[in-house]
């Protein structure tokens, strides 16, 4: 997700007490974090982010748990057993609002692709989806990995 305008703290403080939590100043860091980064962050991603303020890292897994069980951060499992969050834009569903992702198979660099729209069509006509689709990835070489690879001697 691209980040948005850096809310002010009131607007931080009010979208924490508006889905029934205490503003505390690690959930405020941790919301204030997720929105002036522009890709999804782990738990250690966070945690290191947030270390100067003194807060440790069970407090900041209990946060990013906390915030995304009450709607205010999309929880991604990717598929490389690293979970990722993402501040949700207020008034975001995180059933309704994904977007798909992309992740290097190389560097396992992961970028936000709210850009781009994919549609899954079927072959031929008459063909369902198996089920109701609640997240794309998709995998490949960020283009920095490809140009280290293409620039190597063969």
């Amino acid at each position: 997700m691209k980040p948005s305008q850096n809310a002010s703290l009131a607007e931080v403080k009010d979208r924490i007490r508006g889905v029934g939590l205490r503003s505390t100043a690690a959930r405020i860091a941790v919301i204030q974090h997720l929105e002036s980064v522009a890709i999804p962050q782990s738990h250690a991603e966070v945690a290191a982010a947030l270390e100067s303020f003194g807060f440790d890292q069970s407090t900041i897994y209990r946060c990013l748990t906390e915030l995304s069980d009450a709607g205010l951060l999309s929880r991604l499992d990717l598929g490389d057993s690293i979970r990722r969050f993402e501040l949700l834009q207020p008034g975001a569903d995180a059933t309704i609002e994904r977007h798909p992702h992309f992740m290097c198979v190389d560097c396992g660099s992961i970028v936000c692709l709210d850009d781009f729209t994919f549609r899954l069509a079927p072959k031929q006509p008459g063909v369902s989806p198996p089920g109701e689709i609640a997240e794309v990835l998709l995998k490949g070489r960020c283009s920095q990995c490809l140009d280290t690879a293409n620039s190597r001697p063969a």
